[in-house]
């Protein structure tokens, strides 16, 4: 039986891995080393799934670490990064991702606080105020 403080690190270690998973260059480290050839760290990454339910991916910092967990399941996509092109390529692929949703995320917040700002009545025409 697994006490509170052994879930609680379990847990804490588990988010850290997953979150890790999101850096091409440390799945190339784990490709280049043989891990993502053994057939326990694979079942692991199988394991890590659950990461994908709304009830624990609402503690993710970087999101983008679940779409590499399931990519990671495909054995030839783990075959993939051992080499270094095909790291590169990812990483530059999330960089451009990153640029055009931080963009279009910004155009978003500007839109909408336009909207809510409150519309401005133009002043009177003339010289009504002198009178």
């Amino acid at each position: 039986m697994e006490t509170e403080e052994q879930a609680r690190n379990r847990f804490q270690s588990e988010l850290e891995f997953v979150q890790c998973l999101a850096n091409p260059n440390y799945l190339n480290f784990l490709a280049q080393r043989g891990f993502l050839r053994e057939r326990p760290f694979i079942n692991y990454l199988k394991y890590l799934l659950y990461w994908k339910e709304p009830e624990y991916a609402k503690f993710l910092k970087y999101p983008h670490c679940l779409h590499m967990l399931e990519l990671l399941q495909y054995e030839h996509f783990r075959k993939e990064l051992v080499n270094a092109q095909c790291t590169k390529f990812i990483d530059e692929q999330q960089l451009l991702h990153w640029q055009h949703y931080s963009r279009k995320r910004t155009r978003l917040q500007q839109a909408l606080a336009e909207q809510q700002q409150p519309q401005q009545q133009p002043p009177p025409h003339g010289n009504a105020a002198a009178k």
